[in-house]
């Protein structure tokens, strides 16, 4: 044999083994995964006509009262749906090494739910691995002494987290989303129970792979909710839980991780979704449908909220390579709205994975998922500063309050950034969980006091200024 074939020989032969090996990790790999994470697709639950559930439940009351803390966050990124804190109250800029003093904290359910707070009450939803029941628990904001739970009963298997959605809270009730898309309202106060719905019964909803990430939203005595299958978006009377409007879904675009953002385009009301196979937006007042925009799709998981900016514009962003997509929403004829595209950024530039970014004096902050480094960015597009590789920060939540950007890690450690686009300026750190894991709850701040989680603990934590 000449040198010559051998020269092609032996690269050849080192394809076909390592390919032989890859073929063999990556079937070693499917067959673990496909048993750790008990994928829900696979689960006959979660079809049409299903195991029924009876969502009135069972409800328990604790010793828990009340607490005395004014303010409140109302729902996902808060009153406003914008992830900011507009109290006045002064918050600490630097921590000791503990970091901020923690007030109390529970045990949880495997999960990523975070808090929404009223009237001295937090309230998250958790799963109950021991009942095998979803619940909805109320604690008092003062010690996390629950006041009262109320659970169904539904198995739910382990996969990689359990409850990801943050209840909402209006007019004396409190609305919870479901892993498997169960919807369920009930006093606020007392935990009575007022209405359920099962989407998957009611509308033929199809729970996405890592079970509901969509939080619900409340506005004009309406809960608004996107649940694919049949409708589209709906609207609920709260209530009553009867529907007030249905929006039809002829092309069958199904429910994502995403949550409903509202806008105001030409000065209409609109809400925005973005379904599986595109975005869509529709009046508030009777749901019919005045744009969709096809091109806007995310590979995997479609999490992060559209982020409305001035100017009628939304900015769209996502992880699994999509990058981040600018939007200018026109006036058209007969009342639609004709969506243009301003411009994409790759995935590198801006993006984000699972929190959508906050708008702040005029700039945008996100977490973009190639890098996991904090960035700040202009309405063009142009990148202000990054946070560097000495600052990184995985799926961690954040938010903005009293001028700072306060983001935390997978880990549970906290990081204060001023909120400037000068410059990336940390001004203080501290870690809110021991041995904190996977720490991606969405967070609340009500009164300086914040309610954060990670996989298997909500706590509570004094942010304020220590005067002297």
């Amino acid at each position: 044999m000449t040198m010559a074939r051998l020269s092609l020989i032996a690269p050849i032969a080192a394809a076909v083994v390592g390919a032989l090996v890859i073929g063999q990790w990556l079937w070693s790999a499917r067959s673990v995964t496909a048993v750790e994470k008990r994928i829900p697709l696979e689960d006959q639950s979660l079809k049409a006509g299903g195991i029924a559930v009876d969502l009135a439940g069972v409800l328990k009351t604790g010793d828990g009262v009340a607490g005395d803390l004014k303010g409140a966050w109302l729902s996902f990124r808060g009153d406003h749906q914008d992830n900011i804190n507009s109290e006045t109250i002064k918050l600490a800029r630097q921590w000791s090494a503990g970091g901020p003093p923690k007030l109390w904290e529970v045990e949880t359910g495997e999960g990523y739910a975070g808090a929404s707070v009223w009237n001295g009450r937090a309230y998250f939803l958790d799963y109950d691995e021991t009942a095998h029941a979803d619940v909805l628990r109320c604690l008092s904001t003062s010690d996390g002494k629950e006041i009262w739970r109320r659970g169904y009963s539904i198995d739910i298997g382990r996969n990689h987290g359990i409850s990801r959605t943050v209840c909402a809270v209006a007019d004396g009730r409190v609305v919870s989303f479901g892993p498997k898309c169960h919807i369920v309202c009930l006093d606020a106060v007392s935990g009575d129970f007022k209405w359920g719905i099962d989407m998957v019964k009611e509308y033929k909803t199809t729970v996405p792979p890592w079970y509901a990430g969509q939080n619900p939203l409340i506005e004009n005595g309406r809960v608004i909710l996107a649940p694919g299958g049949d409708s589209l978006l709906v609207a609920i009377d709260l209530a009553t839980g009867k529907p007030v409007w249905k929006t039809p879904n002829p092309k069958k675009w199904e429910m994502t991780h995403s949550s409903v953002a509202t806008m105001v385009i030409g000065g209409r009301k609109t809400y925005v979704y973005c379904a599986s196979a595109g975005v869509v937006g529709v009046s508030a007042e009777e749901g019919k449908v005045l744009f969709e925009l096809p091109d806007w799709k995310v590979s995997m998981a479609n999490v992060p909220t559209p982020l409305p900016l001035p100017g009628d514009r939304m900015l769209l962003t996502g992880g699994y390579g999509a990058g981040s997509m600018m939007v200018k929403l026109e006036a058209g004829e007969a009342g639609k709205i004709i969506p243009k595209v301003l411009f994409r950024l790759k995935p590198e530039v801006f993006g984000a994975e699972q929190h959508t970014p906050v708008f702040y004096k005029g700039y945008i902050y996100g977490v973009i998922p190639v890098s996991s480094q904090l960035v700040c960015l202009n309405l063009d597009g142009k990148v202000m500063w990054a946070s560097g590789g000495k600052y990184r920060f995985g799926l961690g939540p954040f938010m903005v309050a009293d001028g700072m950007v306060m983001v935390m890690n997978d880990a549970g450690t906290m990081t204060m950034v001023e909120a400037d686009p000068a410059g990336f300026k940390v001004l203080g750190q501290g870690k809110l969980f021991d041995h904190g894991h996977d720490a991606w709850g969405p967070m609340a701040l009500v009164g300086g006091r914040l309610f954060a989680r990670d996989m298997t603990r909500l706590g509570c934590f004094d942010l304020r200024e220590v005067t002297r």
